[in-house]
Formats: C-alpha cells, structure tokens, sequence
C-alpha cells in the first residue's frame, strides 16, 4: 500500500494500513493527520487501539482502529488445552505439529519462549534454539489457511500455530473441531487501521467513509452474515450474540495482554528472515 501511495498520488481517498506500517507511512508525509472528534462512532474503540501509539507520529493520529487478531495456538477438539507455546516442542506431540511459515511470527514465539521481547529480541541464538528444539514435531509448514484446513481436515496435525480469524472460520465455514487457545506467554497481536491519504480529494467523504466502517451496525452484519476479523469497537463485539464464534474468541481482555506486531527496521527484519530461514533449513536436513 505504501508504493502505491509514493506512486499514485490523489487516487485513493481510504486506505487500510497495518499499525507496523502506520509511522512509516506518515514519515513519509503520504498520511493526513486525523481529530478522531470528526468520528462519532470512535467512541466505542478500545481504548488500548484507539490510542496506540503505532498509529501516531509526532503526537498526532494518522489511522483509526479498525479491526484486530492474534496469532496463537489451535488444538485439536477433545485433547488437553497447552498452557504455553513450549507444547510444539513437548515430546506428546511427535510429528504432530504445524508452523506458521512466517519469519515475525514464528521469531516471536521463540522469543516469547525465551523470555524475551518478540519485537526486539537481542539473543538470536536463545531464539533459534526454542525453535529448533521443535524440529521432532514439525509436520507441517503451512502458508495460507485453504492449506491448512485440509491438512487438519485430512489429520496431519492436532497442534498449530494459527490465526484467531481463521480459527472462526473453519469452525464456522468447515466445521472443524477445535479450539483457539491463548498461552500464558500472551497472544502475537495485530491492528489494521483506517487512514485518509495527505494527496486525497475527498476528505470528508473519507471521514464518512470510515465513521461508517467502525460502526457497530455494521460491523455486527458484516461478522454474522459473511465473517470479519474482530472489531476493534467494543460496542460492535459487545453487540455479538453471546455466542458469537468471533466474540468467544477474541475476548476483550486479550486486546490488553497481547503484544502486537511493532514496527521492525529494515536491519531487524532481515536478521529475521535469514534466522527462519536457517530454522527451516535444520527442520529439513
């Protein structure tokens, strides 16, 4: 999205841009400066989204949050419920265990695992130790989720790395039997928001735009009838039915103890890269 605001200036008047991203694209000068006063449905956004600090610059707000997830655990239905990351290398899962094969994500749990910051973990080598001690139990590297219903589907795997939005869909959509489970270690956490473009010329259509899209209206006919990531609103989750899936899932105490995806400088980001990338090389020697 960032290329195509540098290259196409005046085209778009709302974008949708992840908190990791948000500061980049507002140093950049290609974000307008919002007054969330303008947004009479902001007043129902978790306060810990609303206000996060990703999303400001200088002391200024440059996105609206929007929608939000977390990247933790599923387990199969009718198996113990692990009580922290350590499980995908404990020896009851042998050969039964599916990876994330993302590089932020899965140094985030070998950071978790040892005890450090999984934005800015300073011992590489603690990390890729916990994630190699995996090595046993790896099944399956999974990249998009069509992948990874069919292999649990199909019972390759009973312990996953997954996404708490797909974790409702397949139970809803495929009715496959498990359950999203936050360790002790917290939840990988991320935040999309909603941004008006400095070179937009419909900024007040825009602000319209997006004062609908975290509305609670709509949000509660866009999660029930299609399915939507949770809502970073806490009147629209809260206007769920009690048994929502995604409602279930994304309790509004995991927004506080989630640690969500920062932004990472170009030199961190490789280093990740290239410390998976050595991961998976050992998982397949």
């Amino acid at each position: 999205m960032l290329t195509k605001l540098r290259t196409n200036p005046g085209v778009y008047d709302v974008v949708l841009i992840n908190s990791a991203r948000s500061q980049q694209a507002a140093g950049e000068d290609l974000l307008t400066p919002l007054d969330l006063a303008n947004y009479s449905n902001a007043s129902g956004l978790a306060p810990a989204l609303r206000d996060n600090a990703y999303l400001k610059t200088d002391g200024k707000l440059y996105g609206v949050s929007w929608v939000w997830g977390m990247n933790a655990l599923a387990i199969r239905d009718g198996m113990d419920k692990p009580e922290s990351y350590a499980a995908l290398a404990a020896p009851e899962y042998k050969n039964n265990v599916a990876l994330f094969d993302d590089a932020v994500t899965m140094i985030g749990v070998g950071a978790f695992l040892s005890g450090q910051d999984m934005n800015d973990p300073k011992d590489l080598d603690a990390v890729a130790e916990k994630l190699k001690a995996m090595k046993p139990n790896v099944k399956l590297l999974w990249s998009s989720e069509d992948q990874w219903n069919k292999a649990f589907s199909a019972g390759e795997f009973d312990l996953s790395v997954y996404w708490s939005g797909a974790a409702v869909r397949s139970q809803r959509k495929f009715q496959l039997p498990l359950h999203f489970v936050v360790p002790k270690e917290g939840a990988i956490g991320w935040l999309d928001s909603l941004s008006i473009p400095a070179t937009s010329q419909n900024q007040e259509a825009a602000a319209k735009f997006i004062n609908y899209m975290i509305d609670p209206k709509f949000y509660v006919e866009w999660a029930t009838k299609i399915g939507a990531p949770a809502s970073a609103n806490e009147k629209a989750m809260e206007e769920l039915p009690a048994d929502d899936l995604n409602r279930d899932i994304h309790k509004p105490e995991y927004i506080e103890t989630m640690t969500l995806m920062a932004p990472l400088p170009d030199d961190r980001r490789t280093a990740f890269n290239n410390l998976w990338q050595e991961v998976k090389a050992f998982y397949a020697a």
